[in-house]
């Protein structure tokens, strides 16, 4: 079983795009697996559209993969979708990540549009029988409940045959939808405590379903921060964090300290089954994630990646 750091973006941290990309090539240099970022649609605080991103990546970078952590699939079309995706992948040689969600019905995006979160699941289980279909060069027919399609075809299709479907989720109709449309599994603000039955479930029920995922294909995210506890940024941190109802134990979803703590941290959530790790750097600015990104690289990738 492989095992991989990325490094996750929720916000965007910097001032200027220049400092962005000086980071891009920071992680791209730095042997970072992959850049994966929010959906944020609605925001105050400035945050970078997913597909517009990973197609910016994909001519920045020539090793990086990279994803969204999740697309909210409800506010997005499947066919546009499908196309953008196979675009992006097609484009970047297969280093496309997608991984996609119903949404939280406490999200802004759904009063902000005058949408209802009824019937998402629904629709997003539709909207994913679409996609596969039409990444592998399919001729697409389908009456369903919320899309009807005929003849619908794209070209290019991804570059990877079958392209990666990562799903988030930790319902039953998560779980159910991993284990019969997915390729890999994508765990929300969640702690080790939570994610471990949820790894179970999924693969319980996709061995059931007779198309078991790949045991390196779970992934979990957390905060990371060489420093301590009561630095403000930290602190600032937890606060909002603590607000999230799901959330058991702050301190079990960061790693705060030096190398050997986040690596604790990493070793936590390796035992509740994850093996895809999206770490997240707590800063105050821009050359503050830089400093984070950089000792993340000089001091705790070479020790899971084996280098």
């Amino acid at each position: 079983m492989s095992e991989s750091i990325g490094i996750g973006t929720p916000r965007f941290p910097f001032e200027t795009a220049g400092e962005f990309f000086e980071w891009v090539e920071l992680c791209e240099d730095g042997d970072v697996d992959s850049i994966w970022t929010s959906d944020r649609l609605i925001s105050e605080s400035t945050s970078l559209e997913p597909l517009a991103l990973m197609g910016i990546l994909a001519g920045a970078t020539e090793r990086l993969q990279f994803g969204m952590n999740v697309v909210v699939l409800p506010f997005r079309d499947p066919l546009i979708l499908a196309k953008q995706c196979a675009t992006i992948d097609y484009l970047s040689n297969g280093r496309l990540l997608p991984a996609f969600g119903v949404g939280s019905v406490a999200i802004p995006e759904w009063s902000a549009t005058g949408r209802s979160p009824k019937g998402r699941g629904k629709r997003v289980d539709e909207m994913l029988e679409i996609m596969t279909l039409l990444w592998q060069g399919d001729s697409v027919n389908f009456d369903g409940e919320y899309f009807q399609y005929k003849r619908a075809q794209i070209s290019p299709i991804p570059m990877r045959q079958p392209l990666p479907l990562w799903i988030g989720g930790s319902s039953k109709a998560a779980i159910r939808r991993t284990a019969t449309l997915g390729t890999g599994w994508l765990a929300g603000i969640q702690t080790p405590d939570r994610i471990k039955p949820v790894v179970d479930l999924i693969k319980a029920e996709s061995q059931a379903t007779g198309r078991p995922i790949d045991e390196d294909h779970y992934g979990a995210g957390f905060g990371f921060r060489f420093g301590s506890w009561d630095e403000p940024v930290v602190q600032e941190q937890a606060q909002r964090l603590a607000r999230f109802p799901e959330m058991d134990s702050v301190e079990s979803y960061y790693g705060i300290g030096d190398a050997n703590d986040i690596l604790k941290t990493i070793e936590s959530y390796r035992e509740a089954g994850i093996s895809k790790f999206v770490l997240t750097p707590i800063g105050t600015d821009g050359p503050d994630i830089m400093h984070q990104t950089r000792r993340l690289i000089d001091e705790v990738i070479p020790v899971i990646h084996g280098k």
